[in-house]
């Protein structure tokens, strides 16, 4: 019995290390099990290289079909687990067809890597960059293993960021005007903004303001769209008086935010609205909703 459970144990340990593992700065990353390790953090057209160490076990070795390592961009739709769509995909070929018995390591390099998009775990998609090393061979089975990191990309400040103004009501009985200072906000910014009570007829219980953020993915009939409540701030308990201002300062640094994503190769959106709620005292609720830009700044407070 111990013989045949001996057959089906790997043949030999990998191991993948970056060349600038001990001085890159470490972030932590959930993975699929819930669990959160501390993977190496990237941005677009940076040199990834390292060396990837082969090593069968005691008296084993290894024979195969040649040696390759690919770093890979993915795409993974969470309906569709299991089923990775590649965009980007590099290889570098390590080793020709033969046998390893002992302890062999293999330099690789990746200049200047395109990645546009940033690393993203969602509801229902992740993307994800990962090293996959593959040992290729025939009857016995090809031997994998997988280092994945982090791609966060920076924006510079925007060169018109408008201010947002807008008016909510219901006839003859309250009108609104509210005014934010910004549209696109760096995720430790600060939303600023006044709302003004023109008319109130109603009673009020409380007014709050949310932060939203909305996936979508799919296309077509197949979208599915899952929105999330991730901040909620209390602006104003009671009833206001016609002419009253209320301030808003919310900070976003707390929250878990990520930039704004766009149409990312057509599989999926990420959208952040502020949502303004009004409650009255008899429980009806009145919403207006505004979209608003998210964008990572590089600076030191803003990693």
């Amino acid at each position: 019995m111990n013989y045949l459970l001996g057959a089906f144990k790997p043949a030999c340990n990998i191991s993948i290390a970056f060349s600038d593992g001990k001085n890159r700065k470490q972030v932590p990353m959930k993975k699929e099990n819930g669990q959160t390790a501390m993977v190496p953090l990237f941005q677009s057209q940076e040199t990834i290289s390292g060396k990837v160490c082969i090593e069968p076990y005691q008296g084993k070795k290894v024979e195969h079909n040649g040696v390759k390592v690919e770093l890979l961009g993915q795409i993974e739709m969470y309906f569709d687990r299991g089923n990775f769509y590649d965009f980007t995909s590099l290889v570098r070929e390590l080793d020709v067809p033969g046998d390893i018995y002992e302890r062999k390591t293999y330099p690789f390099e990746f200049p200047t890597v395109e990645m546009p998009y940033e690393t993203y775990n969602g509801v229902n998609v992740r993307l994800r960059y990962v090293l996959k090393v593959t040992i290729t061979r025939g009857y016995a089975g090809s031997i994998l293993e997988y280092q994945e990191f982090m791609v966060r990309n920076y924006a510079p400040l925007p060169a018109i960021n408008n201010s947002i103004k807008m008016e909510v009501g219901i006839e003859d009985c309250l009108h609104i005007e509210f005014e934010y200072n910004k549209s696109k906000y760096h995720l430790k910014d600060v939303i600023l903004g006044k709302i003004y009570f023109l008319l109130v007829r109603i009673k009020m219980k409380n007014m709050d303001l949310e932060i939203r953020r909305r996936e979508s993915t799919g296309a077509g009939a197949n979208t599915h769209v899952e929105t999330e409540t991730l901040a909620k701030f209390e602006l104003m308990d009671g009833t206001p008086v016609r002419g009253e201002s209320i301030p808003v300062r919310l900070f976003l640094a707390p929250y878990d935010l990520t930039p704004t994503h766009r149409n990312i190769n057509n599989k999926f959106s990420v959208k952040y609205y502020l949502n303004l709620v009004l409650v009255d005292e008899e429980d009806r609720r009145y919403f207006k909703q505004q979209e608003i830009t998210l964008y990572r700044l590089k600076e030191d407070t803003s990693s």
